[in-house]
């Protein structure tokens, strides 16, 4: 498949993301900085992004997984969660995430379980378009080399 086909997947895919709420302003300006001198910094931050996200959403299951809740400890969770959905335009996730803050502050341990679980799925639907967003890169970049 030719260079510009797969830049043109790539395209729809990132319109359909911005289309469907899964990524915001936020977003265009991480692609903004990227250039010729730091081709994979989108990739980079995605990435890093990603496995960040994992391992807080790990921790918060656990978390509410024992008898007794420490909702401090799970709120300040979720808020780095935001906090690091929101410098990557992650749109959705971060809203949620407000959503799952009010419902930690209220010591509701289902309201909290419910609201992982939807994060959770937000979460793993970006994740999976974000997979797809690179391995579309990594296609551009390895044709663009041969040239």
């Amino acid at each position: 498949m030719a260079s510009t086909q797969i830049k043109a997947q790539l395209n729809d895919l990132l319109n359909s993301m911005f289309a469907m709420d899964f990524l915001d302003e936020q977003f265009k300006q991480l692609q903004m900085l990227e250039d010729g001198s730091c081709p994979g910094f989108i990739s980079e931050v995605i990435t890093i992004f990603c496995d960040d996200a994992e391992r807080i959403l790990s921790l918060i299951t656990e978390l509410l997984s024992k008898p007794v809740v420490d909702f401090e400890k799970v709120d300040a969770y979720v808020h780095q969660l935001k906090g690091s959905s929101s410098s990557v335009g992650a749109k959705r996730v971060a809203l949620v995430c407000i959503k799952f803050r009010n419902v930690c502050q209220e010591n509701d341990k289902e309201g909290c379980m419910a609201t992982l679980y939807e994060i959770r799925r937000e979460f793993d639907e970006l994740n999976k378009k974000f997979r797809t967003m690179l391995q579309l890169e990594q296609q551009i970049q390895a044709l663009d080399s041969k040239r």
